[in-house]
């Protein structure tokens, strides 16, 4: 049986989490087409980190039980960089290794909808990795759906 996910605004103290979390699971998005050093993931994660930290914001965090499973870095002050229009921007995800396939990817990505609509906003967008199918799969559930692509040529 699974346990029940809940899902809270995180704070302060859930900072050393989210760095030890996203440190950790960091080289998801790392893409085949790319070679990366892992120092440089790691750098370019606490980057995103800082870079979150100091905009508009939301830490979203994932419970099984009481005990923090998964976390959400959500922006709200990223607008389409096309259209302009206001978004909320999914800048991170991860959930523990040995949570994962329990509902608390699903059970952020849910809580995402109604953090936006709370700021008004009416899109939620994100990136993801193409090579990462189980991540690709939760969003396409979701309701998300392609809109651009990135699109890399190695040299």
């Amino acid at each position: 049986m699974n346990a029940t996910v809940a899902v809270r605004r995180g704070d302060r103290g859930d900072r050393d989490f989210v760095r030890d979390l996203g440190r950790r699971s960091a080289t998801s998005s790392i893409s085949a087409v790319r070679a990366a050093r892992y120092d440089d993931v790691l750098e370019a994660f606490e980057r995103l980190a800082q870079f979150v930290y100091g905009r508009r914001h939301d830490v979203l965090i994932a419970e099984e039980n009481g005990e923090r499973v998964g976390f959400l870095l959500l922006l709200y002050d990223i607008p389409d960089e096309v259209t302009l229009t206001d978004q909320a921007f999914v800048a991170y995800t991860a959930v523990e290794p040995a949570a994962r396939g329990r509902g608390a990817g699903r059970a952020l990505i849910t809580a995402v909808d109604a953090y936006a609509r709370a700021q008004g906003l009416r899109y939620v967008s994100l990136m993801v990795t193409d090579d990462n199918a189980p991540a690709r799969t939760l969003y396409d559930k979701a309701g998300f759906v392609t809109e651009r692509r990135m699109m890399t040529k190695a040299l």
